[in-house]
C-alpha cells in the first residue's frame, strides 16, 4: 500500500482529495496536514513512511513550494504532486524545477486525479524493479509506456466476468442516468462492497465518470455515469 499525505489548508478540499485517494486501489491516505509544519513533522518524524505528497501552494501565510527544497535537503525519498489553483508560468516552472511528478490545476476531474496517481505508481514500479537500466527502461520512465490493452482489461482477483456482464447490462440499459453504488447493488441483488469493486474497476478504465456528492449528513456519495464515448467498450463486457 502506498501512503499519500494531503497538504492543504482547505478542509473541504483536503477531505475531497482523501476520498479520491480511497477510490484508487493500492493507495491509502496516511494523513492530512493543514500547515507546512505539520507536513514536515509527518514526513520527517511520522510513524508511517510517506510515499507521495499532494501539495497545495496557496496556504494562508505560507507557500507550499517552500516545502520542496527542504525535502530534497533532507534526502527523503518522497515524490510530490502539486494540486493548486496557481496557473501562472513562474509557479509551474518553479514546481517542475523542484522535481514535482505532476501538476493538477484546480478544479479538476477525478479521472485526471486518478491518472496522476496511477501514472506515478507505474513509474515508481519501474524504478523499483530495475537495479540497472537499458535505454527502453529510461524512455518508459521519462516518457511513459502505453499500457498493454489486454492487460488493462484483465479482471483483478475476486471479480468475475459473469457478474461484470450483469452490471454492464444494467448500466447500458440506464446509460443516460447517474447512479450510486447502492442503486446498482440493489438493482442486481449483489452486495454493496462487491458492487463498488466493479465500479472502481470500470471507472479506472474511463468507462464510467465519477462525481462526489455531499448528502444531508455530510457523508460523500459517489455517483457514476457511463461515458458516452466508451459505450462500445462497455458493451463488449455485456456479451
Amino acid at each position: 500500500m502506498l501512503n499519500v499525505l494531503v497538504v492543504d489548508d482547505d478542509a473541504m478540499v483536503a477531505e475531497l482529495n482523501r476520498c479520491y485517494i480511497g477510490q484508487i486501489p493500492g493507495f491509502s491516505c496516511c494523513g492530512v496536514a493543514s500547515t507546512l509544519k505539520q507536513a514536515r513533522e509527518a514526513v520527517l518524524h511520522g510513524e508511517q513512511t510517506v510515499d507521495l505528497i499532494l501539495l497545495d501552494i496557496y496556504m494562508q501565510q505560507e507557500n507550499g513550494l517552500d516545502l520542496l527544497p527542504e525535502l530534497r535537503a533532507a534526502k527523503r525519498n518522497v515524490d510530490v504532486i502539486v494540486i493548486s489553483s496557481a496557473a501562472d508560468a513562474q509557479t509551474i516552472q518553479q514546481s517542475l524545477h523542484y522535481g514535482v511528478v505532476d501538476y493538477l490545476i484546480k478544479p479538476f476531474q477525478f479521472s485526471r486525479f486518478e491518472e496522476a496517481l496511477t501514472g506515478w505508481q507505474h513509474k515508481k514500479s519501474l524504478k523499483d524493479q530495475h537495479p540497472w537500466y537499458q535505454q527502453a527502461d529510461v524512455d518508459a520512465l521519462l516518457h511513459g509506456n502505453p499500457p498493454d490493452v489486454a492487460e488493462s482489461h484483465r479482471l483483478p482477483k475476486g471479480l468475475t466476468p459473469q457478474t461484470l456482464r450483469t452490471l454492464c447490462l444494467w448500466i447500458d440499459a440506464h446509460h443516460d442516468s447517474e447512479f450510486s453504488t447502492d442503486d446498482l447493488a440493489a438493482a442486481v441483488a449483489i452486495s454493496r462492497v462487491s458492487c463498488r469493486k466493479y465500479l472502481i474497476w470500470l471507472a479506472q478504465r474511463k468507462i464510467l465518470s465519477t462525481n462526489l456528492h455531499y448528502g444531508l449528513t455530510g457523508r460523500p456519495v459517489y455517483r457514476y455515469r457511463l461515458q458516452a464515448e466508451h459505450a462500445d467498450l462497455l458493451r463488449q463486457f455485456c456479451q
